[in-house]
């Protein structure tokens, strides 16, 4: 039975997606929303003074962001992070993205970013958002934007023109998904409209980097309402999770507690802002030095660390019943999925998902295990790549939905809400490490 502060859960993800069509506005509103709790920007460039009892948080790129909260008595014993991404597949515009054919339409050149579902792209309203950079004088800046109306779509090929097209398509994104702009009458309009919604001349943007986004917003449906549909849930619906459960927690004071939300982790996470870059290091060692301790101190404490690698799992599917495992069959509204993988493309060992499952009780949370069949190749999450980085023990985790990839998700109503409980009690239990491979949950 569905509670109504699940729903409440659902539809704030809900508009929290739809404000947020790229990685920008996911890390721009996740700001908002941790200024409101009361945390306090830092900039990477600067000296930081971080003050006992202090709540922080500081962003790469603009779409990446740490946010950190430091125990009352200054004093902290390791840190427990959260960590999720901010991107999602898209396509991306490209430079001079205006093509005319025919003597009739303009189209825009775009391309993949991710593994995406390519299909479920077609014939939906589409509209264009991202960052542009400016010039102000010697200055440049980057301005953020959103083109808050339909103002694309790619169109599917009649059957009648492609009698075979319920057999299978092979996409080729340079010809099949190429949306359409507007008539002749539009050549040259693209720029005027992205230079319009910023707010500036044409000729002052230098730049852009700019995506499309589907336009079609999430809704709660089923026989009980208990599925709900929208873009981007993979992985807005962990980082969103997560920074909820960063704010209003309550400190175990043994620990520094961390949410981390990485940008690019659809491409392979090999960017400045990514998983597989120096953010997540640079800011928790910065972290131990403004807090007095040393290069020893500092180790120590990341030996005796934590990380949820939070990021969505798949479910059964009913119709492919067959795609899941024999044994590990993970449902939506069922719980927090644990992901394995013999070879580590998950991070989830015995320590740590007895760890995660001890913690998902104290919450009062189910837990389900996710892995995939033994012949078909599994993907990979930004565990085990931050791990190359900072080597803490972590579990891999997530929530089932259905259609990842594709630009309109599928997951339980009910999930959202579980994973901020999960992460909450995370941030306020104590995992303290006695000796190699025993452990103690305090709080």
């Amino acid at each position: 039975m569905l509670l109504d502060n699940q729903i409440d859960i659902s539809k704030e993800l809900m508009d929290f997606i739809k404000e947020s069509p790229t990685a920008f506005h996911v890390v721009k509103n996740f700001s908002t929303m941790l200024e409101k709790a009361g945390f306090i920007k830092l900039n990477e460039r600067n000296k930081w003074k971080i003050e006992q009892g202090g709540k922080y948080y500081v962003t790469r790129n603009d779409s990446s962001i740490i946010a950190f909260q430091v125990p009352d008595n200054m004093e902290f014993y390791n840190f427990q992070i959260a960590a999720a991404h901010s991107d999602s597949p898209a396509f991306k515009i490209k430079e001079n993205p205006e093509m005319v054919e025919d003597n009739n339409y303009v189209t825009l050149n775009v391309e993949k970013y991710g593994g995406m579902l390519m299909a479920p792209w077609l014939d939906r309203p589409l509209s264009v958002a991202g960052r542009v950079i400016v010039k102000d004088g010697n200055t440049l800046k980057p301005v953020l934007l959103n083109v808050d109306r339909d103002l694309c779509l790619i169109p599917n090929l009649a059957i009648h023109m492609n009698r075979n097209a319920n057999n299978g398509i092979s996409y080729n994104p340079q010809k099949d998904m190429i949306p359409l702009f507007g008539e002749i009458a539009s050549k040259d309009k693209f720029d005027q409209i992205i230079a319009n919604e910023a707010g500036v001349a044409i000729e002052d943007i230098i730049s852009t980097d700019l995506f499309l986004y589907n336009r079609e917003w999430g809704t709660i449906w089923g026989a009980d309402n208990e599925f709900m549909s929208a873009p981007r849930l993979d992985d807005v619906m962990c980082a969103f999770s997560c920074i909820k459960a960063l704010t209003d927690n309550k400190e175990n004071n043994k620990s520094v507690n961390v949410c981390a939300i990485f940008d690019n982790e659809e491409v392979g996470s090999t960017t400045k802002q990514g998983a597989d870059s120096s953010f997540l290091y640079d800011v928790l060692s910065r972290i131990s030095m403004c807090m007095g301790k040393d290069s020893e101190d500092f180790i120590r404490a990341c030996a005796s660390s934590f990380m949820l690698s939070a990021d969505n799992a798949h479910a059964v599917h009913p119709n492919y019943k067959e795609k899941a495992d024999p044994t590990n069959r993970p449902y939506m509204n069922k719980g927090i999925v644990i992901k394995y993988n013999a070879n580590q493309k998950y991070t989830t060992d015995a320590i740590s998902a007895s760890i995660f499952k001890e913690i998902c009780k104290k919450a009062g949370v189910e837990v389900q295990s996710y892995v995939n069949r033994s012949d078909i190749p599994g993907g990979s999450t930004l565990g085990n790549i931050s791990n190359s980085h900072v080597s803490l023990n972590t579990v891999d985790i997530g929530l089932a939905q259905l259609a990842m990839h594709s630009p309109y998700e599928t997951a339980g109503v009910k999930d959202t809400e579980y994973m901020i409980k999960a992460v909450k009690k995370f941030y306020e239990t104590a995992i303290m490490a006695d000796e190699e491979g025993i452990y103690r949950l305090i709080g």
